[in-house]
């Protein structure tokens, strides 16, 4: 076997690369009751994560399509289109979610586009829509306007999708 090599002061020493490894961990529980919220964040990551996928991958498509409209009157008709088949294809299983879930939601559709949800409702639906939709999100507990913050608050959901993405959970 060849390798690269250097010579530092008459002593050859081998240049191997070696591919990144990254390391990162849940947060280890201390009590049961943190155990159980841990595992219930696990299963609800891993519950939502495929849609939150979905909506990324979709938005790229409808944003494609869009753009290449001849006008907004189709524009409007292709967004109407989507809407009503995403309803039909993905409407019961979010309404069947729960409130955690939907909140993870929130923030995973923002990671997986870059804008938060009522930056994408505001885009693709108005200003009126937007408002409307964020007034009844708040309603219920809920705030389209939560951006992810990997680095912070969502630490844990990161690793959970870092796990996921790796076949580890």
């Amino acid at each position: 076997m060849v390798v690269r090599a250097t010579v530092v002061i008459g002593d050859t020493i081998p240049v191997v690369s070696l591919r990144e490894v990254e390391i990162f961990s849940l947060l280890t529980p201390t009590t049961r009751h943190e155990q159980r919220q841990l595992t219930k964040l696990i299963r609800d990551v891993k519950k939502v994560y495929p849609y939150a996928r979905l909506a990324g991958m979709q938005l790229q498509k409808y944003n494609k399509l869009i753009l290449e409209a001849k006008n907004e009157r189709e524009a409007r008709r292709i967004l109407k289109e989507a809407e009503k088949e995403l309803n039909a294809r993905y409407g019961d299983d979010l309404k069947n979610m729960t409130f955690s879930q939907g909140r993870i939601l929130i923030k995973l559709v923002d990671r997986e586009t870059g804008e938060c949800s009522y930056n994408l409702v505001e885009e693709l639906r108005g200003n009126f829509t937007a408002f409307f939709y964020q007034a009844f999100a708040r309603l219920w507990g809920y705030n389209l306007k939560l951006k992810y913050d990997p680095e912070g608050e969502d630490k844990q959901i990161e690793v959970i999708v870092k796990m996921i993405e790796r076949g580890q959970i």
